[in-house]
């Protein structure tokens, strides 16, 4: 086959890209990075962090341009409220002692990716969204 990417396929390799910058990002940050990309059959978390007492789950928007609005636009509270049941899921399938420490709160973040042209992306990162 080969060609060139369709619609599809961009979008999926942006959002990669994006999430990569992001884990760059929050790791630069002391932020431990846990899990990317956890699903199960109520949704994905992009990211699982650990940042000091805190389990943060990520949410990560990624735009080439703003025709659709900003990227943390997109986590709309119907979001936001799905995401905090994802992240219960996601913890309450671990292990007692499976991780590290034991974060104390649990918390939202957005990490939102702007591709620029000419540079390097802008991130801006939203803690506690929910």
């Amino acid at each position: 086959m080969g060609g060139y990417p369709n619609g599809s396929q961009r979008r999926t390799a942006l959002g990669r890209y994006g999430e990569d910058v992001a884990c760059a990002f929050l790791t630069e940050r002391g932020y431990r990075i846990v899990e990317r990309n956890w699903r199960c059959r109520e949704g994905e978390l992009d990211i699982v962090a650990l940042d000091a007492d805190f389990l943060v789950g990520c949410e990560v928007k990624t735009r080439s341009s703003n025709a659709y609005g900003s990227p943390e636009e997109a986590v709309t509270p119907r979001k936001v409220v799905r995401l905090r049941k994802l992240l219960a899921l996601w913890l309450a399938g671990r292990t007692p002692g499976s991780l590290a420490c034991r974060p104390v709160e649990l918390r939202l973040d957005v990490v939102a990716v702007e591709l620029s042209p000419k540079g390097p992306a802008v991130v801006r990162h939203l803690l506690g969204v929910g």
